[in-house]
């Protein structure tokens, strides 16, 4: 799966499947894609067509006021009242993601009811008012020069959940580079013409050694080393350690993990085995990896998601992992991500 793509919160999917929950007769669990979601028994049949929404979804009240339990107020996103969406388990059945029932999208915009023309795949997410929740952002606009720059990608992988069959047609005829997926910050440090910058996930921030990312950058020497360097490139990591989420790894200091390097004049990605090459020549310290060279013909889903739980190799505490992260070895960019159900469901 490429790295370009935009995330659909909440999309029109079909149930693919119906699992009984042992012990349980009132509720089961029912297939999307890769999902597993709970719901109540005979709501649903394989081949029904729903608005699914992810996990890590923000639901307006005013579509599920169910989802805010009883005697609390909901929470508040952007200004909207709502929920987000969790991993949770219900009788010890995996339950991530809401459905909902066409009928939600029986409303009229332009003079047009989306519920007859929405068809699977469609993202609805702007129509129903569901919005991705993000933690509040690191920076505000008084510490920007801009917004993220438009000549570099902004990744965030795909979840194995909603891209196996796409990527596994490629498991047969490739390696694998498998690394940790780290809890932390999005980072890129990029040189263009002359120009170095440092960026937050969404920002490219002004110089200052008062923030803990262009502090990062200066302490690694990055604007020297790339003006040096002299390649137009990003360099793209996860910002880690002290003030940063919960620094679950329990770091002693803040810590940059290179995960990708991106070429801007060709607008692609460098290889795995280039960008280890090149965090090795500017003494950069990358995602940890597991393997260079992994195969994965014939892991299923359910595997790849399984293999995704375990303890993390950062820091000294023996913390879960957040997951795992594929890219094949191979000219073309294939990646894809698997992030652990344990940390989910143990996770704020």
């Amino acid at each position: 799966m490429n790295d370009v793509y935009v995330r659909k919160m909440a999309s029109v999917q079909e149930v693919n499947g119906v699992y009984p929950i042992e012990g349980a007769d009132k509720i089961c669990q029912y297939g999307i894609n890769g999902w597993r979601v709970v719901d109540q028994v005979g709501k649903y049949q394989v081949g029904d067509k729903v608005v699914f929404c992810e996990v890590d979804s923000f639901i307006p009240s005013t579509i599920a006021p169910f989802l805010t339990k009883a005697g609390h107020f909901p929470k508040v996103f952007n200004g909207v009242e709502g929920e987000k969406l969790r991993t949770i388990r219900l009788r010890k059945a995996l339950s991530q993601g809401l459905i909902l029932p066409r009928t939600v999208l029986d409303v009229t915009q332009d003079g047009i009811t989306y519920e007859s023309l929405a068809d699977v795949g469609d993202d609805i997410s702007e129509i129903l008012g569901i919005q991705k929740w993000e933690a509040p952002p690191e920076f505000s606009s008084a510490d920007a020069r801009g917004s993220f720059p438009s000549f570099i990608i902004k990744t965030d992988q795909e979840r194995v959940q909603n891209c196996y069959n796409d990527v596994a047609q490629w498991f047969d005829n490739v390696t694998w580079e498998e690394t940790e997926k780290c809890e932390g910050s999005s980072m890129t440090v990029y040189f263009r013409d002359g120009d170095f910058g440092v960026c937050s996930r969404n920002l490219d921030l002004k110089e200052s050694e008062d923030n803990t990312f262009w502090k990062m950058a200066l302490e690694l020497d990055l604007k020297n080393k790339l003006t040096v360097l002299g390649k137009n490139i990003a360099i793209q990591g996860e910002l880690c350690g002290p003030g940063i989420q919960d620094n679950i790894y329990n770091l002693k200091k803040h810590m940059f993990f290179v995960f990708d390097v991106f070429d801007i004049n060709k607008f692609e990605y460098y290889t795995p085995a280039a960008r280890r090459e090149l965090t090795a020549l500017l003494g950069l310290t990358d995602a940890p990896v597991y393997a260079k060279e992994r195969v994965l013909s014939g892991m299923t889903r359910d595997q790849l998601l399984a293999h995704a739980d375990g303890q993390s190799v950062l820091g000294t505490v023996g913390c879960l992992r957040e997951g795992v992260v594929y890219k094949a070895n191979s000219e073309k960019r294939i990646s894809f991500k698997c992030v652990s159900n344990l940390y989910l469901e143990k996770s704020k």
